[in-house]
């Protein structure tokens, strides 16, 4: 069960915004990943991620905490999520027809990336997702291109670590940039930052 800390900044000018300490791990129905969000000087609590994946990689469950912000979301008939307000006065209900979600949380890469199961011989796959922006978690819908470039093993004190190097386009904008993983870790992508690491990343069957 990979546990850790992962720095979040803004991938433009390197704002710091939030450290997440996280641990997920596969399951018998899929891969479960939680984690806390602080603020990086003052360590006050920013909020937090919850999110299931079925075995197909699908979203069974998703919570997400920002602030007083709530999101509560699943793949049904798309997706659909609740998402409340500081107040819990005014809940609204969302759904489009998307493959899953996404946001600034590292899980969503690894998220992605499970449901897609690309092969380095495969074409770039179109994915629409839909992304909750930080502050107060406002959905937006977001069509991306992944492709995956490369795969290598490379050798570590507990046995050879498969990396993938993903290239990820937002096809709105056309910026391209790259994601590597390890199993179910992010081991670096625009704004993310793998800074502490306790036990070696999942492997998927």
């Amino acid at each position: 069960m990979p546990r850790g800390r992962y720095s979040l900044h803004d991938p433009h000018d390197h704002t710091p915004l939030a450290d997440e300490h996280f641990q997920c791990a596969p399951g018998p129905s899929g891969w479960r990943y939680v984690s806390r969000l602080t603020a990086p000087s003052s360590g006050d609590d920013l909020g937090s991620v919850d999110l299931a994946l079925d075995e197909l990689g699908r979203p069974i469950r998703l919570e997400l905490h920002a602030g007083s912000w709530q999101v509560r979301g699943a793949a049904l008939d798309g997706v659909t999520w609740v998402r409340t307000d500081p107040t819990g006065s005014h809940a609204t209900e969302g759904n489009v027809r998307a493959h899953a979600f996404t946001g600034s949380s590292p899980a969503f890469l690894v998220a992605t990336a499970r449901l897609l199961r690309l092969t380095p011989s495969t074409s770039a796959t179109r994915v629409r997702l839909v992304a909750f922006t930080d502050p107060v978690l406002a959905p937006r819908t977001v069509d991306q291109s992944w492709a995956l470039v490369k795969r290598e093993a490379h050798a570590t004190d507990n046995g050879p670590l498969t990396v993938e190097e993903y290239q990820v386009t937002a096809l709105d904008t056309g910026e391209q940039h790259p994601v590597h993983l390890a199993g179910d870790v992010v081991l670096s992508a625009p704004g993310i930052e793998l800074e502490d690491l306790e036990s070696p990343p999942s492997v998927f069957p």
